[in-house]
């Protein structure tokens, strides 16, 4: 019971009781140490009454910020209505509503050809029955993932994620996993950069597949994400892309993507995988797709669903309230209008963020699509790496979050050794919000490249 006295209203109140009774795996009160109280849009407001500027917005789950009003009242009219919310996988007319928007956003011909699993709500479980249903279909074992991507954190899931810091105290970890190289310009696999690093990675997969001699077997499945996002916000080039997609169909394996963060407008397409112009087997969506609340679904060619009844499960895959606000969002979100200015206020923000770059020595190199964007911190004072290029600090990055958090605004961090921060805000921020974000950013990342230079 929570106390009644003065104490209960600060801060520090909240986090000593979360610290004594919450497990060590919580992550980020201890970069955002606050209790929050309200939630609007894009800001959020803590216990003692100051207001932040969230460009985390739930991990890029509340894609039109918190609680925003159409979907707010949808629920609303749900919970008064006696209308079923527990449905397991059960139908209703808000199931099947969100299911046929969605369907109906799909590229041709998968359009025509597409089935849907629920799944317990989350990232990671979709990505794990991804992997199942692949292995069924094809009655093979093996996955090939990709350096530097995040999948989840479920056995499966995480045998295919490349951070070797959530997996290194994990022993009997789904096996069979083979990572291949991604093309990351700025930090080339290959030490080329450029089209010489895109090149030699497109040619490294189709060899690997093809080569009698590689000792990789053929896969069940290759799974990708076509924007890595907790890898560090690296857009996979689409070559490469349209290189997985022309291999896979010649060889007869499922591609799948993982579209959970960079997916539902993020990228200023509806799915990012779009701007390749390829047309996957299977598509991972949760996070935003259920419009602020949990929900996970794999989308797939029905030429893979072998499945047995329950073959694949989730109590609450069934989640109404989730599919009320999902459709409401999808509808939203994947109007051209709507997605074209995700594509004009990401360039306002990598514009200005590259202007930034440009005046200090500790940003390395500005990247993204649409509103998923990425800023990695170097430490110029440092070693280089095979492309001559200054390591990746996360101990600067996390100096100029700490100091964005001190100033009310709120950004994450991600890629290698936590080097990246990461532009996750609402889709529907204002040009005004985005401004004072920059504003902010831009005083925090001054400020220690001051004191990083002396």
């Amino acid at each position: 019971m929570v106390q009644n006295n003065s104490s209960a209203s600060t801060n520090q109140y909240y986090i000593t009781r979360q610290d004594s009774t919450e497990s060590n795996a919580r992550s980020y009160p201890r970069k955002f140490p606050f209790a929050l109280a309200k939630a609007k849009g894009s800001w959020v407001q803590d216990v003692e009454g100051n207001q932040y500027l969230d460009f985390l917005c739930g991990a890029g789950t509340l894609a039109l910020g918190h609680n925003y009003p159409e979907i707010n009242q949808a629920m609303i009219d749900l919970l008064v209505g006696d209308f079923p919310l527990h449905t397991l996988d059960l139908t209703t007319a808000v199931k099947d509503e969100f299911v046929h928007t969605l369907l109906s956003l799909l590229p041709s011909p998968l359009r025509e050809n597409a089935k849907i699993q629920f799944c317990s709500p989350s990232g990671t479980d979709a990505t794990d029955a991804a992997l199942k249903l692949c292995k069924t279909a094809t009655g093979r074992s093996s996955i090939i993932a990709f350096q530097g991507g995040y999948h989840g954190m479920g056995h499966g899931a995480l045998a295919c994620t490349g951070n070797l810091g959530a997996k290194s105290k994990i022993n009997g970890l789904m096996p069979e996993v083979q990572f291949m190289p991604l093309p990351y310009s700025y930090r080339c696999p290959f030490g080329l950069g450029g089209e010489k690093g895109l090149d030699a990675a497109c040619a490294f997969f189709e060899r690997t597949l093809k080569d009698p001699e590689s000792g990789v077997k053929k896969p069940a499945a290759v799974i990708i994400e076509p924007v890595l996002g907790e890898g560090g916000v690296i857009p996979v080039p689409f070559k490469f892309m349209q290189t997985i997609r022309r291999v896979t169909e010649e060889l007869d394996i499922p591609m799948i993507v993982d579209e959970i963060q960079c997916g539902i407008g993020r990228t200023g397409k509806f799915y990012a995988f779009e701007y390749s112009g390829i047309v996957p087997d299977v598509i991972l969506s949760s996070k935003a797709v259920g419009g602020s609340q949990p929900l996970a679904v794999v989308i797939y060619n029905k030429k893979l669903d072998v499945w047995t009844p329950g073959a694949h499960a989730g109590t609450f895959r069934g989640n109404q309230l989730a599919m009320k606000a999902g459709t409401i969002l999808i509808k939203k979100v994947s109007e051209p209008d709507f997605l074209s200015d995700v594509k004009r206020k990401g360039q306002i923000t990598i514009d200005r963020l590259t202007a930034l770059k440009n005046r200090v020595s500790i940003i390395g190199d500005v990247r993204g699509l649409g509103l998923m964007i990425g800023v990695e911190f170097i430490d110029p004072n440092g070693g280089k790496d095979i492309m001559g290029k200054f390591l990746p600090s996360g101990e600067i990055a996390s100096k100029v979050q700490k100091l964005c958090f001190e100033n009310h605004f709120i950004m994450e961090k991600g890629g290698r050794n936590g080097s990246v921060m990461r532009c996750l805000c609402a889709l529907n921020v204002t040009d005004e919000e985005i401004s004072k974000a920059m504003e902010i950013f831009e005083k925090c990342v001054i400020e220690v490249d001051a004191l990083v230079g002396k």
